[in-house]
């Protein structure tokens, strides 16, 4: 399969990718390498917004469950993110690479508030743009919030770095012989309900028309190769 080439890209990233071999918090190194990951794909001339989830801090559904009001237990998962991004950001201007984190939820000591127009400005001008806090409303997951970006600021697609390298039929880890996908389509993605993103995320690209690009992003070096075309990843798109 040869896979389409994208300028400007929205990479989401789970929170869990942020602790490395760890169970919980923020590994400097693993954030020091996926920061090298997303300096490389805007050296080959790629702009670049990135989401990251907080699910190695605090995961708001996760605390609905075991008592947490739902609504306290997402805006608390919010912050979450917002403590990633500045993570993030930090490994990446340490390289050199100049940032800006935008929350949906404003706390303008620590960054900026989330304002398109200046967002896409920031883009123009080659800075990697951070989105953090979600929507900046409970009941939306990160994987909303980074739909909901990618169509605001135009992105050819989203990239969502994960443990796997594409879609499968059924989760590899538990099922020895699930099928990887090269290419699928939404309606498949949402009719099976592979769980990729969530069910309002998958719409929202569908119906923008902004394919999704699974690969493994803890494989070293691999956000440039599937940039570029090249190694293992699933795009999941509109059919024909």
């Amino acid at each position: 399969m040869t896979r389409p080439r994208f300028q400007r890209i929205l990479l989401k990233l789970s929170g869990e990718v942020l602790m490395g071999s760890g169970q919980f918090g923020i590994d400097p190194d693993t954030v020091a390498r996926v920061a090298r990951e997303i300096a490389a794909a805007r050296e080959a001339g790629h702009e670049l917004c990135v989401v990251v989830g907080g699910g190695n801090i605090f995961r708001g559904l996760a605390a609905a469950e075991v008592g947490f009001e739902r609504a306290t237990a997402d805006y608390m998962g919010m912050l979450a993110t917002v403590m990633n991004a500045l993570a993030v950001q930090n490994a990446l201007e340490q390289i050199g690479v100049d940032t800006r984190v935008q929350s949906a939820i404003p706390m303008a000591s620590v960054c900026e508030p989330f304002i398109r127009r200046r967002a896409e400005r920031h883009l123009e001008k080659g800075r990697v743009v951070i989105f953090a806090a979600g929507v900046g409303s409970p009941f939306f997951t990160t994987d909303s919030g980074a739909a909901l970006r990618a169509a605001e600021m135009k992105c050819d697609a989203i990239f969502k770095g994960t443990s796997v390298d594409g879609v499968y039929d059924a989760d590899p880890k538990k099922v020895p012989g699930a099928k990887r996908y090269d290419e699928i389509d939404f309606g498949t993605v949402l009719s099976r309900d592979l769980k990729i993103m969530d069910a309002s995320a998958i719409a929202l690209c569908r119906d923008n028309n902004i394919p999704i690009v699974v690969f493994n992003i803890r494989e070293q070096g691999n956000l440039a190769r599937v940039l570029a075309g090249e190694g293992t990843a699933t795009i999941v798109r509109n059919g024909e």
